[in-house]
């Protein structure tokens, strides 16, 4: 077959071919490196979204590709009916470096979610004697978990529930950020409370100082597990390798994903104490490539990378002095700036019609940018970034505000 290679002809066939799902900026990217990433005809840009975190280490980061080879060159499938000799080593390794008891790998973000919801009703039948198929779980308004059909049943966002019920029943939303209210939807079936620590997806929403203390306080008086979703804030995204860290809380289950693969490969994990996963039994839950020897060599060589190379350090630095640098820039037409570590986030007036031609202009300018709730632009590039190329991202971007504002 004769490959096309022109970006128009490469996006007509991904307009021809593909389920029109994304609405994709019309660059195509054909090489990375760090946080820079190349198209096809030889343009330069500053990654800003890296792959909604999944990108932390930088793009093809040398240590982890040669993990990823060396082991492809070994074994890179087994499935669960036998074992390998890295699953073992990655669930120490993992173990070790967050503090947890037990986990459990899946594959994406979504599978570690759909995983922890399994567990937790299963935690409550067993240990809290909630009646048979009567647990709830409580989750946040504006959240974004993923978008298989248990998790979208219970999204506010419009776009995805429309026409994809009925949906799943056993959850309860409430405000975020709003300790009350997750104070009164606790009842008596209550099996766990689900949540991101900042909203990503949202707009990069951060909750008041004290809430996830408050949600920790109330979780262990009432016996319900308190899950939180760290999938795009973890792993050094915040500054922090958890956000939880922030509040110094510890939850009863944290989901990671993303960056637990390096950019290189779908890896997630459900992390938790010896009581939520415990209740797991063989046949009851599994996944064909979930502790793949492929993947565990990825993650473990990606958790190296991110410790050793002081990444985690590096966000919280460079992330609060880009903060301060946009925020010192007066940027016309800016209702907001709000972010911990590099998971930033830049609010504009509605009356500026919209995020996506400033996003549009931004790549224009050498920024991969992405729009999110249709007024707000996330920007959240890999760890790696430099106070240098922090600087030249501000100037960038304030150019681009001042210029369309």
């Amino acid at each position: 077959m004769r490959e096309a290679l022109d970006p128009g002809s490469l996006i007509a066939l991904e307009d021809r071919y593909g389920a029109r799902n994304y609405a994709p900026l019309d660059v195509v990217l054909c090489r990375g490196e760090g946080v820079w990433v190349w198209d096809l005809d030889g343009r330069c840009y500053l990654d800003c979204l890296s792959a909604y975190s999944a990108v932390n280490q930088g793009h093809c980061h040398p240590r982890i590709l040669s993990a990823l080879t060396q082991q492809a060159a070994r074994l890179t499938l087994t499935g669960r009916a036998f074992r390998n000799d890295q699953l073992g080593l990655f669930y120490q390794d993992l173990a070790e470096l967050t503090g947890s008891t037990r986990v459990l790998p899946m594959n994406s973000g979504a599978e570690a979610v759909e995983s922890a919801l399994k567990v937790a009703r299963k935690w409550a039948y067993r240990h809290r004697g909630v009646p048979e198929n009567q647990a709830e779980i409580i989750v946040c308004a504006d959240n974004f978990h993923g978008r298989t059909l248990s998790i979208v049943s219970f999204s506010t966002d419009d776009d995805s529930r429309h026409e994809f019920g009925p949906f799943t029943p056993g959850f309860r939303v409430v405000p975020f950020g709003d300790a009350a209210a997750m104070e009164a939807a606790i009842s008596p079936n209550t099996a766990a409370v689900l949540l991101e620590p900042i909203q990503g997806e949202a707009g990069v929403i951060i909750p008041p100082d004290g809430y996830l203390r408050a949600v920790r306080r109330l979780c262990t008086q009432n016996n319900v597990l308190m899950v939180l979703d760290e999938i795009q804030t973890g792993l050094g995204r915040t500054g922090r390798l958890l956000a939880e860290e922030h509040e110094g809380v510890e939850a009863d289950m944290t989901l990671i994903g993303k960056a637990l693969g390096g950019g290189f490969y779908p890896v997630s994990a459900v992390l938790s104490n010896n009581e939520a996963l415990g209740t797991l039994r063989p046949g009851e839950h599994g996944s064909t490539f979930g502790g793949n020897p492929l993947a565990c060599a990825v993650a473990r060589t990606a958790l190296r990378v991110l410790v050793e190379e002081d990444m985690i350090g590096n966000a919280d630095r460079v992330g609060t002095h880009l903060l301060q640098a946009l925020r010192s820039a007066d940027l016309p037409g800016v209702r907001d700036l709000r972010g911990r570590g590099l998971m930033l986030a830049v609010e504009l007036d509605p009356a500026l019609g919209g995020a996506r031609r400033f996003v549009e202009a931004l790549r224009d300018v050498g920024l991969l940018c992405k729009d999110t709730h249709h007024h707000t632009i996330r920007l959240s590039p890999p760890l790696v970034l430099t106070m240098a190329e922090a600087d030249w991202l501000a100037d960038q971007f304030g150019s681009v505000i001042r210029a369309l504002a």
